[in-house]
């Protein structure tokens, strides 16, 4: 009997001891089942949200890094654009390291940038997630490269995530993040230890300690639940909300103005879509700062939310932009209600460090279903309205009209046929002569562009060039004209006419960086003597960044050409400035020549500007001279130059030889037809 008992309880405590070391192995599997579920679909959930917040940035990048070299790829300046954008989005969370691939198995981007650039197209993980289902693992590293260093002893997860912009879209990149659930784990096994010291400590606290375990369980799950919401809840207001001013982004407002329209369409109501931008945010950004310019949003964002109701919804759509939905509005006359209200919430200044800043806004509004009963084409149509308002001069607000989609639609064929032009060399340069106030001799010309349409012949340069600004193509249009002028002015040269060659420089080329090599590049390619080079900046184009500009001009200056300002007297710079520009000419504007007889104040206005070209030493064009008493007048005020109809048209380069010798001749020179 004894033995039989001593035999019972052994095979008793045996079974004991199996079934809760059983019950203990399988506690353990499932606690790491529930971790890696759990994780996995919070990685997802932060995949989202960098599809929809990080992703739109850097998506053209990671699409197209095959095309990059491996050993470069880690150099680029997208990959810190990109570690930047990761680390903002991933603060708090217990990321500690992320891997993006592209849709052929290239590591696009790693924390490790030393495993960026390898190829793990045959990776298990990889493959699901390219499939469009997440994959994750859990190990032990004893050592593992981690975001911010070398961490060591640690369990991490690692979860292989598909990226969609769309639900149901094709899989464009893998995510793989690596989570650390170190502490987790810890306590799992922290539990695991005290299970089999209850079990092998009696049976009296069998009961006990399943309960206890029982209860720990339930604890942990609910921890790990609340911690799972919490994070969620975090990453939903990170992919629905902007960062900056805490509004509701442009994700929100998709969202919104669906609802909002199947709303409308039920009860019957109208709604309106206000598109505002802020008038010449950029030079606030550019002169102050970023931190100045996000500042300012931040008050721009709570002087409009003011002005609208609670049921109304304000979003800011990125960069200086928001929107606001009306929702049930009686008309027009509330909208635009609205927009005044908002026009005048902006007339007090905002103080922004030490400095006090006058903005305003622009403001296009459209209704539905009067403009349309699509909310997309709404929001396009009230885009329209806002760029109409900012062509009227800005700090107003414009209704949507059709008039303004013919308009768009216009600009966007001629757009299209400018595309053409330049593929096809339609454009071709005409050239005005610069006439010596002193010797009526011709001793410079300026390049003006021309556009030779197959329809419509030659466009009017107004037509053409404000667009070649808008859509950048200024930029190779303006390296051609600056070639082919060189060119021209060369070949004149040689041929015993040395005329000094001016060239307009555009707001977008002065901004380009490549723009001091293109001019060299034109000198070189040509053989033309720097001297013989003149490159015509704006005055309102030098005040926008004085300092910039400066720089910019110094350097045309160590090249060997000249500089001159043009439409003199028209912007706002201060003299202060001026006499800091290296420029060899003044150009007065034609608005102060037009009138020189019969408006005192422009004959004083251009004697001004005379006596200060005096006193900087430098020459003075007037340009716009039509008639014989102006270029008298003028002769008197040291003008050193003068351009016109009074001297001739801008001609092409075949005739203005004839014109340059007409002009020369000794009989009073006519104003041309």
């Amino acid at each position: 009997m004894h033995k039989l008992f001593h035999y019972s309880w052994a095979v008793g405590l045996a079974m004991i001891v199996i079934v809760v070391v059983a019950l203990s192995l399988f506690y353990r599997q499932l606690v790491f089942d529930s971790l890696v579920e759990e994780e996995t679909r919070s990685n997802v959930a932060l995949t989202k949200a960098f599809a929809n917040s990080v992703w739109p940035r850097h998506s053209t990048f990671i699409q197209q890094a095959y095309a990059v070299p491996a050993g470069e790829l880690a150099s680029r300046k997208e990959i810190g654009l990109l570690d930047r954008d990761l680390r903002v989005m991933m603060h708090g969370l217990s990321i500690v390291k992320v891997k993006i691939y592209d849709a052929k198995g290239l590591t696009v981007f790693s924390t490790d940038s030393r495993q960026i650039g390898e190829d793990k197209s045959g990776n298990p993980g990889f493959q699901r997630a390219l499939g469009g289902e997440p994959a994750s693992d859990i190990t032990y590293r004893d050592r593992f490269d981690a975001w911010e260093g070398v961490i060591s002893d640690r369990n991490i997860i690692a979860t292989y995530v598909p990226v969609r912009v769309a639900e149901s879209g094709p899989v464009d990149a893998v995510l793989e993040v690596y989570s650390d659930v170190t502490t987790l784990v810890d306590k799992m096994e922290r539990g695991q230890w005290k299970i089999l010291a209850g079990v092998l400590g009696g049976l009296s606290v069998i009961y006990a300690l399943i309960l206890w375990i029982l209860m720990r369980y339930r604890r942990l799950l609910k921890q790990q639940e609340a911690e799972r919401l919490a994070q969620e809840e975090r990453i939903r207001h990170q992919a629905y909300h902007d960062d900056l001013t805490g509004l509701p982004n442009r994700v929100s407002f998709a969202e919104q103005l669906e609802a909002m329209v199947r709303r409308s369409r039920r009860a019957g109501w109208n709604f309106a879509v206000m598109f505002l931008d802020l008038d010449r945010f950029k030079v606030v950004n550019d002169s102050l700062g970023h931190h100045a310019g996000d500042q300012l949003l931040r008050v721009a964002a709570t002087r409009i939310q003011r002005c609208v109701r609670d049921s109304d919804l304000l979003f800011r759509m990125g960069g200086d932009e928001f929107t606001v939905l009306l929702e049930n509005v009686r008309g027009p006359e509330h909208t635009a209600h609205v927009a005044q209200r908002i026009l005048e919430a902006f007339v007090e200044p905002v103080q922004i460090q030490e400095h006090e800043i006058r903005v305003t806004v622009s403001i296009g509004m459209a209704l539905f279903p009067r403009d349309d009963p699509s909310g997309d084409r709404l929001v396009k149509s009230a885009d329209t309205a806002m760029y109409r308002a900012k062509e009227l001069g800005r700090n107003r607000y414009e209704f949507f009209t059709a008039e303004m989609n013919r308009r768009v639609e216009n600009q966007l064929v001629l757009e299209a046929a400018l595309q053409r032009a330049v593929k096809s060399g339609e454009f071709l340069l005409h050239f005005q002569p610069r006439v010596s106030a002193l010797h009526r001799k011709v001793v410079g010309v300026e390049a003006l562009l021309r556009w030779q349409h197959p329809e419509r012949g030659l466009v009017p340069p107004g037509d053409f060039i404000p667009l070649l600004e808008e859509t950048n193509l200024i930029i190779p249009v303006g390296a051609w004209v600056l070639e082919t002028a060189c060119r021209q002015a060369r070949e004149w040269r040689d041929g015993g006419l040395p005329l000094r060659m001016s060239v307009n420089i555009s707001s977008r080329q002065f901004r380009n960086e490549a723009l001091v090599e293109t001019v060299a590049s034109a000198l070189r390619s040509s053989g033309l003597q720097p001297e013989l080079l003149e490159l015509e900046l704006t005055e309102s184009l030098l005040v926008e960044n004085t300092e910039s500009a400066i720089e910019m001009m110094l350097r045309f200056k160590k090249l060997g050409v000249m500089v001159s300002i043009d439409d003199f007297g028209t912007g706002y710079s201060s003299f202060g400035y001026l006499k800091q520009f290296p420029i060899d000419f003044l150009k007065v504007d034609r608005i102060f020549i037009r009138d020189l007889a019969r408006n005192p104040k422009d004959a004083a206005i251009v004697q001004a500007i005379a006596a200060l070209a005096r006193s900087l030493g430098i020459g003075l064009i007037a340009e716009g001279v039509e008639e014989v008493h102006q270029a008298e007048y003028l002769r008197t005020c040291y003008c050193t130059e003068m351009q016109g109809w009074l001297f001739g048209r801008a001609v092409p380069a075949a005739e203005l030889p004839r014109l340059v010798a007409r002009i020369a001749a000794p009989e009073p020179v006519q104003l041309t037809a």
